[in-house]
């Protein structure tokens, strides 16, 4: 794989910024085309019901028009697809020389973590300059999990260490999000009541829950070898998606013997959908009814097109034999509970839009993206707290 934005490798800024507009200028091309792809096939399954009426002396007629339309849509993508490639190559070589790749921007650390939630698998294979890559943040730069690289990031490094894992389509800074967060956000919570060091994750949401757990499983044992100094703890703190991310690192480390999993003292879990988000779900039933009809089935392609990290969200898969396959039954739930450390303390935080958390639309709606029973789970659990009058987000940075 090569090299993710942000790392510092031998290429120049320049030659990052152009591959990554390039890569840009791809991706837009392809959702122009799958746009009007979409557009093509309703067209074609509608004149394919409409020609079914019509007496045989029309079908010469319907055969012009089907020939006519296919020259017209595949005229009209591929002149989309040459405009947006076109665009991006203009911005590319048009701004100057010590200008910042888009990934480098403000705009660009916001919007690529967003757009790899969305479709972070595909973009991983096709679209490799614009794929996150999983990493230590500090400052929005990546940091190397080296020695050297660790020690002047973090030079107030203590010996109980905390990870902040971000959830779908989120990212490193979305930990300072709202005005609480602009103040005293965890990080500083954590080391001035606490002592405790926070180190934030960043990587991409849209690949499979079970394959960032290992990711991370493995990045945890070399943090703790190059941490600056002895560690004592290491806990995890999850958001959303981060909490299942940290439930299946916690796994994974269990099963392999992992070198970090002795020093895990608690994994703690904001809003995780541990059964599952009931957007999830509503998107794979609409993907699901669109698919029934010919004159639909195109409609049903950007729901079709969706991340895998997404698609673990329905029934919140934590390994590979959670994966729900999509001939199965149309919400049926594979998973089970997985085993992680017995000496781990596991605590979840949920929380409702209504300030009474017994209130039933509470109990309906929960934080907007996970009910209760999700937010606390089917595993064992140590703890748990149940917030009034908070949305999903809030609980990135709630006092």
């Amino acid at each position: 794989m090569g090299p993710r934005p942000g790392d510092g490798d031998d290429r120049s800024g320049r030659a990052q910024r152009e591959d990554e507009w390039r890569a840009l200028g791809r991706l837009a091309g392809s959702g122009l085309r799958g746009v009007v792809g979409i557009t093509r096939d309703t067209h074609a399954a509608i004149t394919t019901r409409v020609s079914r009426n019509l007496p045989e002396t029309a079908k010469p007629v319907v055969a012009v028009e089907r020939a006519l339309a296919s020259g017209v849509y595949a005229t009209l993508a591929a002149s989309l697809r040459r405009a947006a490639t076109a665009a991006a190559h203009v911005a590319a070589t048009s701004s100057s020389p010590d200008a910042p790749a888009p990934s480098q921007t403000a705009a660009g650390r916001a919007l690529l973590p967003a757009v790899n939630g969305l479709w972070g698998d595909h973009i991983q294979g096709e679209h490799q300059p614009l794929a996150v890559r999983m990493s230590l943040r500090a400052g929005g730069q990546d940091v190397p999990v080296t020695a050297s690289a660790l020690a002047p990031a973090y030079p107030a490094a203590t010996a109980d260490l905390v990870v902040l894992v971000h959830g779908l389509g989120e990212h490193d800074e979305s930990w300072d999000r709202g005005p609480e967060g602009a103040g005293r956000g965890y990080g500083d919570r954590l080391h001035d009541d606490l002592g405790l060091t926070s180190v934030r994750l960043r990587y991409n949401t849209g690949l499979r829950v079970s394959e960032n757990g290992r990711l991370l499983s493995d990045l945890l044992d070399e943090l703790v070898t190059a941490w600056p100094v002895p560690l004592a703890s290491l806990s995890i703190v999850g958001h959303s998606m981060g909490g299942l991310v940290a439930r299946s690192a916690a796994h994974h480390g269990h099963v392999g013997g992992s070198a970090w999993v002795p020093l895990l003292h608690a994994v703690v879990t904001l809003g995780a959908p541990h059964l599952g988000a009931p957007l999830e779900k509503s998107a794979h039933v609409a993907e699901w009814l669109l698919r029934r009809w010919p004159e639909s089935q195109a409609l049903s392609s950007p729901l079709r097109a969706r991340s895998s990290g997404i698609r673990d969200l329905r029934f919140g898969a934590l390994v590979e034999e959670h994966w729900a396959p999509e001939d199965e039954h149309l919400l049926h739930d594979p998973t089970t509970d997985v085993p992680t450390p017995e000496h781990m303390a596991l605590y979840w935080v949920g929380s409702t839009l209504t300030q009474d958390p017994d209130h039933p639309v509470g109990h309906a709606l929960g934080d907007g993206l996970a009910r209760r029973p999700s937010a606390a789970g089917r595993a064992r659990a140590t703890d748990g707290v149940l917030l009034g009058g908070a949305d999903h987000l809030s609980l990135l940075a709630h006092p």
